[in-house]
């Protein structure tokens, strides 16, 4: 039962996810002695819940589709070990126990993670199969963590979070298309539409690199002091930059070797490279 749970509500992704609003949160509080652990608490539990509940009706709408693909048959859903009554009654459950539990928080925390899970559900799923669009429209959902982290600290909205937004709405276009490249013939008997083009062509790599281009852009903007109180020392700025020319480079190589290995290594350092980044943002914020 434990392991059908941690399957449906895709339990790494939804920890990641948590980790980049605990990293918004701390980015958003005045000081350390300021965090409030049960806060911190409110916002693991809650974002979770959120995450998963997401992840449970992306399955329940896709079960079909996941039931073709090899990465996919074997989810609790096309599995059997789970059915659609059942699903629907634990995302339904997640989804109120995480809106509770994040307007206890403040009422703009609980509205944009309905936002966010209201896009990925009923925009982003659908369209996966409809247009490459898609990966632009669940971009928005994909990016609102971080900056919830910074509305469930300060109870507002402003640059500083919209900095935020865009930092990690930018770095999933390489993300996915990295993952979409390597994934290609997999969702291909899916017909999910994940690549800019819809084919592994030059083009796709092109605006891969372009992308990460602009995503390196967004991580410097704090440098500049024009993003209220979030703020970037230079000396880790360089270090955000040095680690957005890490993923730059994975992104050249997938242009110039344009195979599955460059992907997923492309995949794999944009993980690290938005892991990182947080985890500077913060030490940066502390130790200054």
């Amino acid at each position: 039962m434990f392991a059908n749970f941690v399957a449906i509500t895709k339990a790494r992704l939804a920890i990641s996810v948590v980790f980049s609003t605990i990293a918004g949160y701390l980015l958003g509080v005045e000081n350390w002695e300021a965090s409030n652990w049960l806060t911190i608490l409110s916002l693991i539990i809650g974002g979770y819940c959120m995450v998963g509940a997401s992840n449970v009706f992306n399955q329940v709408i896709e079960v079909d589709l996941d039931a073709l693909m090899d990465r996919t048959k074997n989810r609790p859903l096309p599995a059997g070990d789970i059915t659609k009554n059942q699903a629907i009654l634990l995302g339904s459950v997640l989804t109120a126990i995480g809106l509770i539990i994040l307007y206890c928080i403040n009422p703009k925390t609980a509205m944009f993670a309905a936002i966010s899970i209201f896009m990925y559900v009923s925009l982003y799923t659908p369209l996966k199969t409809v247009t490459p669009l898609s990966v632009f429209v669940g971009a928005f959902p994909g990016a609102i963590p971080y900056m919830l982290g910074w509305v469930a600290a300060t109870g507002h909205f402003g640059i500083e979070a919209g900095a935020l937004f865009m930092i990690q709405f930018f770095w999933q276009f390489p993300h996915f298309w990295a993952i979409g490249w390597f994934l290609y013939d997999d969702y291909k008997k899916a017909g999910f539409f994940m690549l800019p083009t819809g084919e592994r062509d030059k083009k796709t790599a092109l605006q891969t690199i372009l992308y990460t281009v602009w995503m390196i852009l967004a991580s410097l903007i704090p440098v500049l002091g024009i993003t209220g109180r979030l703020y970037l020392t230079k000396p880790s700025a360089v270090i955000v930059f040095l680690l957005g020319i890490w993923m730059l480079y994975a992104a050249v190589k997938l242009y110039k070797e344009m195979d599955a290995k460059a992907a997923r290594k492309l995949m794999l350092v944009s993980v690290m490279y938005i892991s990182l980044v947080q985890i500077i943002f913060v030490l940066d914020k502390f130790i200054r």
